[in-house]
């Protein structure tokens, strides 16, 4: 074939292709058209709405205001939060929420799988720290799905209900990423029982600049929840939960468990969120979407990196925080699972029923299902289209026939139409990012809305090939797993740095009345709180321990009595008894290069550089129980230790028990009798050295510190009180 007669033929399929590209844009701009029209309906809505309201009910309507809902008597109120593979986050969002929330007569409900051991214990850890939560077990190995797990916390929380001789005005449904704001209990307070699920917007944690990922989570949260689900509530009356910051009254509840056979949630459902609240509609039950205006401080990074991050203080809705998925695979698996619950499992559940107004927020729900693919086959054309014009420009493109675009009035209106419909989408995409985050990322909601089309389009590729397969094999769909993570400390509001008597009470570990009595005790005996309070038995070791670590920010510890002959020569015997301290290999790092100092309360900074200048490596400390550290130096000065299996280390592989409560060491109980202050006495110990001053007590009579007849007094005491122990045993 000459090279004429194949310029011929490549002429005539290019021809041939671009004119099917044309057709087919044509189809892809009415599509676009009907779903632009659909967007500016609620678009018109919503402004028609805001600007009616802000020029009659605002001008006479007197705002909710924090005092009133402080006013409010407290109901008891129940948290549900359920755990699969949640033992990075959970323990983080739990101490958050305890230490934020401004509310006292709440219980924490957390629901672990039986094969879920890293999550478990970790509840089990903040449920030996904090008195108001609870762990409930599913019975079976996970992962089912959501809504399994929240029946039977449900069912967990009637049976407390009924021990307890209580009824919660509210059941309020968290997740373990989220983070509350100190007033929302109050808020739920104050609407409850009049509402029957109440639901708080959510938004993003803020992200930086360069996450696009995740900041299309914040790009649409943003817009979502304040625009779109207003428009849901003023059509239908109703909304749908967003699965966190939703509040369900106990009439809501018990109406949900009577007409399901005790299974409030849908477990056939993926997005068991959106199907209760369709529920509670067609049950006759109120639902509100709140809006209250709160402070949030934030730090905020500067723009590119460049400067220092800021401390901010921003006005928004009383809402739900959490950071949501950083990664391409995790965001679209998430966003699949939605997509299946609602688009695809919707559908084939509830059908098309309800007012029209219903109706047609279940056709707005749904068409996203064939609305990514719309949206990535324009952007293909689009390509393509660019590719033509560029080789025409240089001169590489066959002669084509003239684009009916250019002559066809009907479609020009139609792309005319669409462009002023990108542009009102970009613009108010622009408005409420700015409002939440600032202009910075209001500009960068721009093109992350490129992004976010196509995670859409990988994540309604992967709900429809699921739900398919589903239908074919009949194989179950199964909860899809999305990892969370939660901010540090720093990125929260407040710090960790309470008095130790406050964090208790926060904690409801103890009461008011208590904690005045046993600080009057400390100051008249010069005595530690915690051990006041322990020795008058209205505080366990553990807690205590679990205080200390919490209150300074360390890690706790476990000591394994079976390996602290050898690790003990890390340290010489005289600085581990002066200072009271056990070192510890650690057998997570390379051998040899990293001690473990457990102790019962942070060391000072002197004696820890003095600790680290005779330790080879670098050194970190643990907070354990008073109990173990008493056990482990009666263990190196040759006294046998108790086999009583305390609750904190039973079940630690590899982790001999200690006893929770042991008979204290002489310089205690000193100290506790006031025969020296503790001062006096860490003043005397800096210059003990066992080897040399043999016991402790002789020391201290030698020195003038305490009396012989002092010493006598605490020696018979602790004898007595090790034959009261062995006699218990």
């Amino acid at each position: 074939m000459s090279l004429d007669a194949m310029d011929l033929y490549a002429g005539y399929y290019a021809a041939q292709y671009y004119d099917w590209l044309r057709s087919c844009a044509c189809l892809i701009a009415v599509l676009i058209l009907l779903s632009s029209a659909d967007d500016l309906f609620v678009d018109l809505w919503y402004w028609v709405r805001e600007a009616w309201r802000t020029a009659t009910i605002k001008r006479v309507y007197r705002p909710l205001t924090v005092e009133q809902l402080h006013a409010r008597s407290e109901q008891p109120l129940a948290i549900m939060v359920p755990a699969w593979l949640e033992y990075d986050v959970i323990a983080a969002m739990i101490e958050d929420m305890v230490r934020v929330l401004d509310y006292r007569n709440y219980i924490v409900f957390v629901g672990t799988y039986r094969n879920d051991a890293r999550t478990i214990a970790e509840v089990e850890r903040m449920r030996r720290r904090y008195r108001q939560l609870r762990r409930v077990e599913v019975p079976h190995d996970g992962p089912t799905c959501k809504a399994d797990c929240l029946n039977w916390v449900i069912q967990a929380i009637f049976k407390y209900e009924r021990e307890a001789g209580i009824e919660f005005a509210g059941v309020v449904l968290h997740d373990s990423e989220d983070v509350l704001h100190p007033i929302e209990l109050k808020f739920f307070n104050y609407l409850l029982p009049r509402k029957d699920m109440i639901q708080l917007p959510v938004a993003s944690l803020e992200r930086h600049w360069y996450e696009l990922v995740a900041g299309t989570y914040m790009d649409e949260f943003a817009e979502w929840h304040a625009k779109d689900l207003v428009v849901r509530e003023s059509l239908a009356g109703a909304v749908p939960s967003a699965g966190v910051g939703t509040c369900f009254s106990r009439r809501a509840l018990l109406a949900l468990a009577a007409a399901t056979q005790n299974q409030p949630f849908n477990t056939e459902s993926l997005t068991e969120d959106y199907d209760i609240g369709a529920r509670l509609r067609k049950l006759g039950m109120q639902s509100i979407f709140a809006r209250f205006p709160v402070q949030f401080r934030s730090r905020r990074t500067t723009w590119f990196g460049l400067g220092k991050s800021r401390e901010v203080t921003i006005t928004m809705p009383l809402c739900v925080r959490e950071f949501f998925p950083d990664t391409l695979r995790t965001s679209y698996r998430q966003r699949a699972r939605w997509a299946l619950g609602i688009g695809l499992q919707g559908w084939k559940l509830t059908g098309w029923s309800g007012s029209l107004a219903n109706r047609y927020l279940l056709f707005r729900d749904r068409k996203g299902i064939v609305a990514a693919f719309v949206s990535i086959a324009a952007y293909v054309l689009l390509i393509q289209f660019l590719i033509f014009m560029a080789a025409g420009a240089m001169g590489l493109a066959p002669d084509l026939p003239r684009s009916p675009f250019v002559d066809s009035r009907w479609m020009q209106t139609v792309l005319w139409l669409n462009g002023v419909a990108v542009i009102l989408r970009v613009v108010q995409r622009v408005y409420f990012v700015t409002r939440l985050y600032g202009w910075e990322h209001g500009l960068m909601s721009v093109p992350r809305m490129v992004v976010a089309n196509f995670i859409n389009f990988l994540a309604v590729s992967r709900a429809w090939r699921l739900f398919l397969a589903h239908l074919v094999t009949g194989k179950r769909l199964a909860w899809d797993k999305t990892m969370h993570d939660f901010p540090s400390a720093d990125g929260l509001t407040g710090g960790r740095r309470q008095r130790l008597g406050e964090l208790l009470l926060s904690w409801q570990a103890i009461d008011s009345e208590r904690l005045e009595q046993a600080l009057g005790e400390c100051h008249a005996r010069e005595a530690p709180l915690g051990r006041v309070l322990m020795a008058k038995g209205w505080l366990d070791e553990e807690t205590l321990a679990e205080a200390i670590a919490f209150q300074a920010d360390l890690p706790r510890g476990r000591l394994n009595i079976e390996r602290l002959p050898r690790d003990a020569d890390r340290l010489p015997l005289d600085t581990i008894v002066r200072h009271r301290v056990l070192p510890q290999a650690d057998e997570s790092g390379p051998s040899g290069e990293h001690t473990v100092l457990l102790t019962a309360s942070p060391i000072a900074e002197a004696v820890l550089a003095e600790i680290g200048a005779s330790v080879p490596g670098s050194i970190t400390q643990h907070i354990v129980r008073e109990g173990e550290i008493a056990a482990g130096l009666r263990a190196l000065r040759g006294v046998a230790t108790m086999a009583a299996v305390s609750e904190g280390t039973a079940g630690d592989a590899g982790v001999a028990p200690v006893p929770t409560r042991g008979v204290p060491l002489l310089g205690d109980l000193l100290i506790e009798h006031g025969h020296v202050s503790r001062e006096a006495f860490e003043t005397a110990m800096q210059h003990y050295r066992p080897e040399e001053h043999g016991r402790i007590g002789d020391y201290m009579v030698a020195c003038d510190v305490i009396s012989r007849d002092a010493l006598e007094n605490v020696i018979q005491e602790q004898r007595r009180l090790q034959s009261a122990l062995a006699a218990s045993q």
